[in-house]
């Protein structure tokens, strides 16, 4: 049963409620300078932590529950601890609400040093994880969205059950564990730290994972995250859709042209950019439509009714996009199984870092989000300047695919897209393979550089005009003779764009 309760929040947002509430059932309220004003100033009766442990607040208010009487009367057994409590005359507390300094905002906002340091909370955390250890006689409530939760389950039970308890202590190690990772991290100072601390909160319990026997969930680390788009209809998303989805919003969202991505099994079977949407759509469609069946599609512009008519033919299992009209959403509302997501944040740029799991550990990287560094004309054949904003479509294309990857396109359309092949010269065969006799006058992006001449020859066979690659090859040389033989014009970036 809970007597007496401990207030020490900085984040304010809803403790005069709570803090009335708990008056109301006789609760006993402890508190500290900051918190003890507020609530005092309306109307509440409160007790001063330091008449509780006999000492008042010292270095600016750095030290001032750190006391035994405070402590004490968080950490003991209920069952077996109480007689030696009351032998040093200290009374039990049975709730302690905290919230932390904001270290992480204060950081954001271009702190220095010293003043980072000073917002580094120390009584909070202790108190934090002080009551989380003893969570089945203590509750800890540590987030203001978790007050009325409080509320409704102490309105109906007189107490808080222990299950609750056990999720409120679970949630507060794992703010205290990102608070310390975070403060970690900036001492530290470099991109990549000597630790590097991952902290997620479960957003979605997934049905299964790649496959049906692996377990999966998914976690948001950050604001910033297809996570966080408006599912507007559809059943649940699974584990593939989700990375479909992100391939999806990242690579049209990579273009500031109206632009569709068309993706399967994660990868780009077709994409385009047009003046409107609704052509971007048709051209990306016809690009591969046999691939696009049952595929994820992202859109870089509203939705609207015209654009959902042309959608509504297909099976498509998810869409991105940044809005979607009412009557775009009347139209495709009997495709009970099509996921509609909306993101109003869909051009906010990438955030953190890349990490991919390994056995035992995990690799991290900066966000691919470079394009073209330079644009170099390399051949004796010059460049036909027409072609040259079909080079840059398909070189933001070709990294989104898996290497080695290539990619053919023409008039801001994929025509025929290779990837995921041990070698190079397969993925272009493949690629214009799909492309057919449109690869004729088309131009081709490679992610990598070519080892030997013979990707060359046989996109100049194909009748390819121009071709986009990194250069770098100890063959650069042989390429580019065989670029000329073809009167090919090739350009290098100086960027490679491998995706494995």
């Amino acid at each position: 049963m809970i007597k007496r309760a401990l207030i020490s929040v900085y984040d304010k947002r809803g403790i005069v409620e709570l803090a009335r509430f708990l008056a109301s059932k006789g609760i006993e309220l402890i508190s500290t300078s900051g918190t003890a004003k507020l609530l005092k100033d309306n109307g509440l009766e409160i007790v001063d932590v330091s008449s509780v442990t006999g000492f008042k607040e010292i270095l600016d208010g750095r030290v001032k529950t750190l006391h035994p009487s405070i402590m004490g009367g968080i950490l003991a057994r209920r069952k077996d601890q109480l007689e030696e409590l009351s032998s040093f005359g200290i009374e039990p507390i049975d709730l302690v609400i905290v919230n932390l300094y904001p270290f992480e905002d204060v950081i954001k906002n271009g702190a220095d040093l010293d003043e980072a340091l000073e917002n580094i909370d120390i009584g909070g955390v202790t108190l934090i994880r002080a009551s989380a250890k003893n969570f089945a006689d203590v509750v800890i409530l540590t987030d203001p969205n978790d007050y009325a939760l409080f509320m409704k389950e102490f309105e109906e039970e007189w107490d808080i059950s222990y299950e609750t308890r056990k999720s409120l202590a679970i949630k507060a190690f794992a703010i205290t564990s990102r608070y310390d990772s975070i403060i970690s991290t900036y001492l530290d100072g470099s991109k990549l730290p000597r630790y590097f601390l991952v902290s997620g909160m479960k957003f979605l319990d997934l049905r299964y994972g790649e496959n049906p026997h692996q377990s999966a969930s998914a976690y948001i680390t950050s604001d910033n995250s297809i996570l966080k788009a408006k599912q507007m209809q559809g059943k649940e998303l699974s584990y593939n859709n989700i990375l479909d989805l992100d391939i999806a919003w990242s690579l049209v969202r990579s273009f500031d042209k109206p632009c569709v991505g068309i993706i399967k099994h994660n990868i780009p079977c077709g994409v385009a950019i047009a003046s409107d949407i609704l052509s971007a759509f048709i051209n990306a469609w016809n690009a591969d439509p046999v691939s696009a069946f049952g595929s994820i599609i992202g859109i870089n512009r509203e939705i609207t009714e015209e654009v959902a008519k042309a959608m509504d033919p297909y099976f498509i299992e998810c869409i991105i996009c940044p809005s979607i009209t009412n009557e775009a959403l009347d139209v495709l509302r009997h495709k009970k199984n099509l996921r509609i997501m909306v993101y109003p944040d869909f051009y906010r740029p990438v955030e953190g870092l890349e990490i991919k799991g390994i056995q035992g550990g995990f690799l991290v990287q900066d966000w691919d989000t470079k394009d073209i560094e330079e644009f170099k004309v390399v051949t004796q054949t010059p460049l036909d300047e027409s072609l040259k904003e079909d080079l840059i479509f398909a070189y933001k294309v070709v990294k989104f695919v898996k290497s080695n990857a290539i990619v053919v396109a023409k008039d801001g359309k994929t025509l025929g897209i290779g990837g995921g092949q041990p070698n190079r010269v397969d993925s272009v065969r493949l690629a214009l393979s799909r492309a057919g006799k449109e690869a004729q006058g088309a131009v081709l992006a490679s992610d990598g550089f070519f080892p030997f001449p013979d990707s060359v020859e046989e996109a100049g066979k194909a009748g390819i005009k121009a071709i986009i690659q990194p250069g770098g090859s100890i063959r650069d040389k042989e390429s580019i003779e065989m670029a000329d033989k073809f009167s090919i014009a090739m350009v290098f970036t100086g960027i490679r764009h491998f995706r494995h």
